[in-house]
């Protein structure tokens, strides 16, 4: 069975992140989100993968290669344009960049799936994928159902009684919206779509192309299905998603390394004396990182691999990227380390190497 994994946006809204990794990269406790979800595509039977790439591309491609070392086989499909020897992304919008793929060689040649690169999850696809072909969908949508503060950040699906999608807004004001069923980003199609999708212009499954199958009458429906979704869209998102994992609500996702003490959990090699640190979990500290004496970690928090927390440092309730230094004495709450950036919980930044 086939699929495709959309992996293409400049990942906006997880700036400054997304700067130099590109978000299906991000990592949840040291893995990248996307393998998850090439585990999920091969645990239901989708062994052959497409992915659209720009932003960033080389990284997606070079550290999933061809799947053979994930049990499936992984083709790219690359948006933009080479520039003196340099890849410069050019991305074609979700439903462009399906279309892309099958007018270069027709790919799609039953139902397939698309999932967009950026959330955790857990679905059931097999079942899924049954009560699309049960309704004799041409597209469907996996829906569910969040509370009404949150759904001015999704697309907003109102369905008939039979799931046909009568309404779809996409990210409309909260107080605009009509419904509380939220795209989740994960659709299933037949080939036929592509007969609404043109060619060579940027076109968008949310903004374009689903408003444009329930204008058209098309048979379009939306599946609410239970099963844990975690988003990592934003940087809030991103915050919650790791806090989740090191609390243990995430059931797809355990923490690595081993547990050197409760709620502690560290890599490979890592220099500490914990009776010399205080310590609330639960923290995961990465491999080859040095925590001195006198340091404090308070969780939930996560230590990438080769930091170096220096002594009478605090580290309380943030997520600090690998190869991160906390001198002496400075104090961390609520805070994302990043390279050269220092993240609040709501997105905003600074750039401590101009600081």
């Amino acid at each position: 069975m086939k699929a495709m994994i959309l992996a293409a946006g400049k990942g906006t809204r997880v700036q400054p992140i997304t700067h130099t990794i590109p978000k299906p990269m991000i990592p949840i406790l040291q893995k990248p989100v996307m393998e998850f979800l090439v585990e999920l595509l091969k645990e239901h039977g989708f062994t052959e993968i497409m992915v659209n790439v720009s932003h960033l591309a080389e990284q997606i491609e070079g550290y999933f290669r061809d799947g053979q070392r994930f049990g499936v086989q992984i083709a790219y499909s690359f948006e933009g344009y080479i520039e003196d020897g340099q890849l410069i992304g050019a991305a074609l919008g979700s439903a462009g960049g399906m279309k892309k793929v099958q007018n270069f060689q027709p790919f799609f040649d039953d139902t397939f799936v698309v999932l967009c690169g950026d959330a955790l999850i857990d679905l059931d696809l097999s079942q899924a994928v049954r009560r699309h072909r049960a309704c004799g969908a041409l597209a469907s949508v996996v829906t569910k159902s969040v509370p009404r503060d949150r759904v001015g950040g999704y697309g907003v699906v109102v369905s008939d009684e039979d799931g046909r999608v009568q309404v779809f807004q996409e990210k409309p004001p909260q107080d605009a919206a009509l419904s509380n069923a939220i795209n989740t980003g994960i659709y299933i199609f037949d080939p036929e779509i592509f007969n609404h999708i043109p060619s060579g212009v940027h076109y968008d499954i949310g903004s374009d192309l689903f408003p444009k199958l329930v204008a058209d009458g098309a048979p379009f429906y939306a599946l609410p299905m239970d099963f844990e979704w975690v988003d990592i869209g934003k940087v809030p998102d991103y915050w919650q998603a790791v806090r989740g994992v090191l609390q243990g609500k995430v059931r797809q996702v355990p923490i690595p390394g081993r547990q050197v003490r409760p709620g502690l959990y560290a890599g490979l090699n890592v220099a500490a004396d914990w009776d010399s640190i205080m310590m609330e979990g639960p923290v995961f500290v990465g491999g080859m990182s040095h925590i001195e004496p006198g340091a404090r970690l308070v969780g939930p928090a996560m230590i990438g691999p080769n930091c170096h927390i220096c002594s009478g440092a605090t580290v309380n309730n943030s997520i600090i990227f690998h190869h991160s230094r906390i001198g002496p004495n400075v104090t961390l709450v609520d805070k994302l380390v990043f390279g050269r950036y220092c993240v609040e919980k709501n997105g905003a930044h600074i750039d401590v190497q101009e600081a």
